[in-house]
């Protein structure tokens, strides 16, 4: 364990003492009080709401990464990007990026520790470097913490929207229009694997814009921004407009699941700062195989450098806000 020891130096909340003390988020303070690695005048079970006095010591052990708990990784993941703050990685489609309580197969973070990749430890256990993810069936690039410090300065950019991502998809049938949805999503009441426009949900907003339509206009390849980060924006959002990701069955596609066997949704641009130096990155990966063999036997394939490509996609979103 990585130790430290603070004193109060003004009444004031636990929870926001350490914010303050340790430079992290809210939601990393929370999490390390609640995993019981906070203790306050030699007492565990510490709460984050604690009022503390003048002059009360308070401890923190940062957890170590255990690599000993990794799952059998029979898989490997493409390095975009690598240097000694963060790396930027390009997910396949069916690796988990996290484990949980159900989660029975190796992970991402199972093949980072597999590779001892220095991770960060503030996320606790089982997301060891995780800033942001993506669904288990979602491809594409995802940025990874190696240090503490660049995981507070990464989460920050999400929070304050200078990182973020630009998804490629085809769908089942054409958008009217380019278009931007702006509704709350939560759990849907009726379907609990399932997420829906629920009023009182979270805040959610998406922008889609047109890129390609199929030879025979049925499917089309569009684009998508996030502004928010809620589970299965995207495909929420779609359904609203009555239009589904090939492959996404849970959210209504009824096509043929024998040779579309998974959504075809990808993270194809990333942008973002450098941690440590600020600098600003872009970073963009090509359709996966599957997606690419789609996009090839029914659009016009001349379209392809020109319509997949991030200035493009980028110009496309500027001409709709």
């Amino acid at each position: 364990m990585n130790n430290k020891k603070f004193t109060a130096h003004k009444e004031m909340r636990l929870d926001m003492f350490l914010t303050e003390q340790l430079n992290e988020t809210r939601n990393q303070i929370d999490h390390l009080i609640t995993k019981g690695f906070v203790s306050v005048s030699n007492k565990k079970k510490a709460k984050s709401g604690l009022k503390l006095t003048i002059g009360q010591e308070v401890f923190v052990e940062l957890p170590e990464i255990v690599k000993e708990k990794a799952l059998d990784v029979d898989f490997d993941i493409e390095i975009v990007y690598e240097d000694n703050d963060f790396m930027v990685i390009n997910k396949p489609s069916g690796v988990i990026v996290h484990g949980a309580p159900s989660v029975k197969e190796a992970t991402l973070v199972d093949w980072l520790k597999k590779k001892n990749i220095s991770l960060s430890t503030i996320s606790g256990e089982e997301r060891h470097g995780i800033v942001h993810r993506i669904d288990k069936g979602t491809s594409g690039l995802l940025c990874i913490a190696k240090t503490n410090e660049a995981h507070v300065a990464l989460s920050k950019q999400l929070e304050d929207k200078t990182m973020g991502r630009f998804y490629v998809a085809l769908t089942d049938l054409p958008l009217k229009d380019d278009t931007t949805i702006n509704a709350a999503i939560g759990r849907n009441p009726s379907n609990r694997l399932k997420m829906g426009l629920v009023s009182s949900g979270k805040s959610a907003k998406t922008s889609f814009v047109k890129l390609a339509l199929s030879n025979n206009e049925k499917y089309e390849l569009i684009a998508a921004k996030l502004y928010t980060g809620r589970t299965h924006q995207i495909r929420v959002h779609l359904e609203s407009l009555q239009r589904h990701i090939l492959g996404d069955v849970l959210y209504g596609f009824k096509g043929n699941t024998d040779k579309i066997k998974r959504v075809y949704l990808h993270a194809f641009s990333l942008y973002l700062k450098h941690p440590i130096t600020n600098d600003e990155m872009n970073f963009n990966v090509p359709l996966p195989d599957d997606m690419d063999n789609f996009y090839k036997n029914n659009f016009n394939e001349e379209d392809d450098n020109e319509k997949i490509n991030n200035e493009y996609i980028v110009a496309r979103f500027n001409s709709i806000i």
